[in-house]
């Protein structure tokens, strides 16, 4: 009966506390009737007939179903008995099941910020290089006209115009590179900006309540078992406990000796089973008088009629 209701208050986690407590121990008290109504059928239908064999054959079936509502209610138990360890294991696994929420999630958006940032470093690529021709070549029209360039002749006609073309032609193709670029590179920062947002968005509306549930306790307590022998084994103890106490009214109705109660149960059934031939051949007797007195007779063997 505790077992089944504190199964049943963790099934229905996501109702108020009074109504899970309302309606574990309302299922327990109904599960605990059951079990015991179940268990005085298992015995009541068991009877000394004389023949070990035939009563430990019918034994069986019976032993069956005991072991198997023994393996039931046993694991809620375990669960109370171990709920320190189970605590504290829910909380790993908590923590676990969300970091792999969390990597997920920025799995899921990788692909997108990495095709950007790839796409900014790109573009930003452009204009430094576009930006490095014209210092360079600026720089060689500075020092060609001041007359520390190769010429070492301060402004020379021939050679400084043309440095300067160059670099007025790398200042010209360095705007027009800007102009394209930058604002592709605000635009796509923005973009950037905005599923960096989104994804943090995400990551912290990931449950980080309440990680409780009958099923994740279960789990947990799976877990510990393995990692833990001594946990393991004191399991199979509380399982063998609820087995012993759910199978021995079985095996002492099977292992007691016939006694008056199985002579009066004899004698009630055999009482029963002559008031009911009695009872048949009565009305046979009685449908043949009323056919004959009608001119019918009835064999009731074959199950002919025939006039007289």
């Amino acid at each position: 009966m505790i077992s089944s209701a504190y199964a049943l208050y963790f099934v229905f986690n996501d109702l108020p506390v009074y109504l899970r407590l309302s309606a574990a121990v309302l299922f327990g008290l109904v599960w605990g009737l059951m079990i015991l109504n179940l268990d005085r059928f298992i015995v009541s239908s068991m009877k000394k007939n004389g023949s070990r064999w035939r009563e430990l054959r019918l034994a069986i079936p019976r032993l069956f179903l005991a072991a198997m509502i023994a393996i039931t209610i046993s694991k809620p138990l375990e669960l109370t008995i171990f709920h320190t360890s189970i605590d504290y294991e829910m909380e790993i696994m908590k923590h676990d099941d969300i970091k792999k929420q969390e990597e997920a999630l920025a799995q899921r958006y990788a692909g997108d910020i990495s095709l950007l940032e790839n796409s900014i470093t790109a573009l930003q690529g452009q204009i430094d290089v576009a930006t490095s021709e014209r210092n360079a070549l600026d720089h060689e029209a500075r020092i060609e006209a001041d007359g520390t360039g190769g010429s070492s002749r301060r402004g020379l006609a021939q050679i400084y115009p043309l440095k300067k073309a160059d670099a007025d032609k790398a200042q010209t193709e360095l705007d027009t590179i800007t102009a394209h670029n930058s604002p592709l590179i605000s635009e796509q920062r923005m973009q950037l900006t905005k599923l960096h947002m989104m994804v943090d968005s995400m990551q912290q509306n990931i449950q980080r309540g309440a990680y409780d549930g009958f099923d994740k306790r279960l789990i947990a307590l799976a877990t510990i078992s393995e990692r833990n022998p001594v946990i393991a084994t004191a399991g199979i103890f509380v399982m063998l406990l609820f087995l012993i106490l759910e199978m021995s009214p079985v095996l002492v109705k099977l292992l007691s000796p016939r006694g008056p109660y199985d002579d009066l149960l004899e004698v009630h059934e055999h009482a029963f089973t002559n008031y009911r031939i009695e009872k048949i051949a009565k009305m046979d007797s009685d449908t043949k008088e009323r056919l004959a007195r009608l001119g019918v007779n009835v064999d009731f063997g074959s199950a002919n009629t025939a006039p007289a």
